[in-house]
């Protein structure tokens, strides 16, 4: 009986714990808007998947020379995507960012860096309590440059001997990328509270801040 109980309470945990989840009736019922007003036009942009966006969306806005940085979905065969669909497999999407960038003050590598060093490139189809394809490594390619910097990137990473197992961070072109909900951007900002910010976004973004302070944002 001890053990059930024991077994039952490690399954609920692990489900507080993950990115996926908040039950849609849960979801918020107002839409959050951004206050941002600024020109983005003027800035480059990228496009990574590394497992849930909250995380990667937090770990890209605390980097020198990012602007903003939206969560959503790429990487899907199906016409169009919501969070919904996205988490049940259907349509292939991953969970990605769209990342603004000053290219004056980052470059395109760079960003492969901060890619790299925040997350484990070498699990398949997870991340962290992470598990589905939603939830892949990968790269998504806006042209050729892009594309040989990543992989040469992943060539000189795999030589190092930096990672015991094989990366298997995809790298592909990006088709098309869909904004997620609004109640998505920003998460960790206006959800401080929530279990899986606490024990998984904090300590991961904490781990590249603390790898990487030289390409922080300085605080205010």
């Amino acid at each position: 009986m001890k053990s059930r109980f024991l077994f039952i309470m490690v399954i609920i945990l692990a489900n507080l714990s993950s990115c996926s989840s908040k039950s849609l009736k849960n979801e918020p019922k107002e839409e959050f808007v951004k206050t941002d007003t600024f020109d983005l036009t003027k800035y480059k942009k990228a496009y990574f998947a590394g497992g849930c966006f909250w995380c990667v969306e937090s770990i890209y806005e605390s980097v020198t020379g990012i602007k903003e940085v939206i969560s959503g979905y790429a990487g899907g065969s199906a016409e169009g995507a919501t969070y919904k669909k996205v988490s049940t497999g259907v349509t292939e999407h991953a969970e990605a960012v769209e990342v603004y960038y000053d290219p004056s003050e980052i470059d395109y590598e760079t960003l492969l860096v901060v890619f790299f060093d925040s997350h484990d490139p070498t699990t398949l189809n997870r991340q962290g309590p992470d598990y589905g394809r939603q939830y892949r490594s990968a790269i998504f390619y806006q042209n050729e440059e892009e594309k040989k910097m990543a992989l040469a990137t992943i060539e000189t990473l795999q030589n190092s001997g930096k990672y015991k197992d094989k990366i298997v961070t995809e790298v592909v072109p990006l088709t098309r990328f869909y904004a997620a909900e609004d109640y998505h951007q920003d998460y960790k900002k206006r959800n401080p509270e929530n279990s899986y910010i606490q024990n998984v976004s904090l300590p991961r973004l904490k781990k590249f801040q603390e790898k990487h302070p030289e390409l922080l944002k300085k605080k205010k």
